[in-house]
């Protein structure tokens, strides 16, 4: 995702799952694409560790696109948690994958 609109969309009318290292936002949008976007702000520490955040979040991510169903957005929020315990990054992100996904296919099935 690049445009501001659609993280704001997302993060406002999507599912909101929280876990220590990161909050994951998540919501359907009319294309076919799986969008994902990645906000990590000054608080979880300088540019150097914000952008190693950032690269572990786009890796793992992406190991996650095939599973997820087409015209899902997501917007992933990293906490300051996150660069402080990394190893936690992956069960975090695939917990809240797995969970956003669920709650997104009951809201649809309503």
């Amino acid at each position: 995702m690049s445009h501001s609109e659609d993280f704001r969309r997302t993060i406002r009318q999507g599912v909101r799952v929280g876990r220590p290292t990161l909050v994951l936002h998540a919501d359907s949008s009319p294309t076919d694409q799986v969008r994902v976007g990645f906000v990590v702000s000054k608080a979880v520490g300088g540019a150097v560790v914000r952008n190693r955040v950032k690269r572990r979040l786009r890796h793992l991510a992406a190991d996650r696109l095939a599973d997820t169903p087409a015209g899902t957005r997501m917007v992933v929020r990293a906490l300051p948690r996150s660069a402080e315990i990394p190893v936690e990054l992956s069960p975090d992100l695939s917990s809240a994958w797995a969970s956003a996904l669920r709650r997104l296919a009951e809201r649809s099935a309503r």
